[in-house]
């Protein structure tokens, strides 16, 4: 069987600002229905990473490849066509209606001067809808709370009919119900068979959705794989230099803990003892 071309590929990556690299020889794919997990410490890189995988900042060795063609290679209007992108938050003081946001992935394949017509319309109704948020259509965006306005950021993701999606930390501002709804958002996206680029700090996260994990230290990658066998408690405790103990819970969730500060090194309350590898 031959090799699948991934979604998103980076080969021998190096990242940095002006001309100094602080991630070097990055490697990773993004396949079609899979989540990838970029995970590591404040100040790794992971952001700058994020950028140049994005297209939004050059890189200063190796390259990028989406769906198998050198990222260098495509317009600004083709890299839209096959990768969409989620910020973490969203600040405008334009009182955009939620539809008129969305509207504009949906339009993302248009020429500059093109005006979006009854079919694009149509999609960023869809895709509202799919996220079960359609009564959000005709509102303002200043009046949405956070965990509405990232869920309209994944409904413009889906209008603009990308293959693929880049989240920045998507939940890193939410509260609990809001993560779970834009956790299970991201679910639907790679069960419609969208390729989820996921950045984020919390392992629990990477370890629930996550298919493969890359994890990400001072200088590069310490470790990407399959995350269940890539984030072990010795991996984690050396990405953020804390003693992190990984716990299997019920139903087979991994739970990730640090020192509690009361000379306690079990696992949390109401859990099992679980495995700590």
């Amino acid at each position: 069987m031959g090799r699948v071309t991934p979604l998103v590929e980076a080969r021998g990556l190096a990242v940095g600002h002006g001309g100094r690299a602080l991630l070097e020889e990055v490697g990773l794919g993004l396949h079609r229905g899979r989540i990838l997990c970029l995970l590591g410490p404040n100040g790794v890189g992971k952001t700058t990473l994020f950028r140049t995988l994005l297209g939004l900042m050059p890189p200063l060795g190796g390259a990028v490849f989406l769906g198998g063609r050198p990222l260098s290679d495509l317009s600004r209007a083709e890299i839209a066509q096959r990768l969409a992108y989620v910020p973490q938050t969203l600040t405008t003081p334009f009182a955009w209606r939620a539809l008129d946001l969305v509207l504009m992935g949906a339009a993302a394949r248009l020429g500059p001067f093109a005006r979006p017509g009854a079919a694009e319309i149509a999609r960023a109704e869809a895709a509202l809808a799919l996220l079960g948020i359609d009564d959000l259509g005709p509102v303002e965006i200043t009046r949405l709370s956070g965990g509405q306005r990232q869920m309209v950021l994944i409904a413009r993701a889906i209008a603009q009919g990308a293959e693929a999606v880049a989240m920045d930390e998507p939940t890193a501002s939410l509260d609990f119900a809001n993560r779970i709804r834009v956790g299970k958002a991201i679910r639907g996206l790679a069960a419609r068979g969208i390729g989820v680029l996921l950045c984020t700090h919390d392992p629990d996260q990477a370890a629930d959705l996550g298919d493969e994990a890359v994890l990400i230290e001072p200088g590069g990658v310490l470790a990407a794989g399959p995350a269940a066998e890539v984030m072990t408690a010795a991996r984690m405790t050396r990405l953020y230099d804390i003693p992190v103990r990984r716990d299997s819970l019920p139903g087979g969730r991994l739970h990730f803990s640090g020192p509690s500060g009361r000379g306690d090194e079990g696992p949390v309350a109401g859990t099992s003892a679980g495995q700590n590898v």
